[in-house]
């Protein structure tokens, strides 16, 4: 039998990119959200903790649903097992997102 599968979310977050794995992501009821569910986080061994996926549990402790809005979204990729979840500063925009005014057409 083959287990749930586990997604690799790579999102911004006000001046950090995140990456975390889940096993649960859909498009939500909330317009222009994605929804992530069930975190999965590696269990390494005590002896090596690694202080960015330790931030990232921090954070996530007691999330049973996170809200993602789609224009933080970077990637979302179907793994095979989890890896690492981290999270690093950004280093600046090179790609420009596409300007949305929500301009309504004058009908002259």
């Amino acid at each position: 039998m083959i287990g749930k599968p586990i997604y690799k979310v790579i999102f911004h977050n006000q001046d950090q990119i995140f990456e975390v794995f889940a096993r649960a992501i859909y498009q939500s009821d909330m317009y222009g959200f994605i929804e992530v569910e069930e975190f999965v986080f590696g269990e390494r061994s005590q002896l090596l903790v690694d202080p960015g996926e330790e931030k990232l549990k921090g954070e996530f402790a007691g999330v049973k649903r996170s809200y993602i809005p789609m224009h933080s979204i970077i990637r979302i990729d179907e793994v095979e097992k989890e890896g690492e979840a981290k999270v690093r500063e950004s280093k600046g925009a090179t790609v420009t997102p596409f300007p949305y005014g929500g301009m309504i057409p004058s009908g002259d």
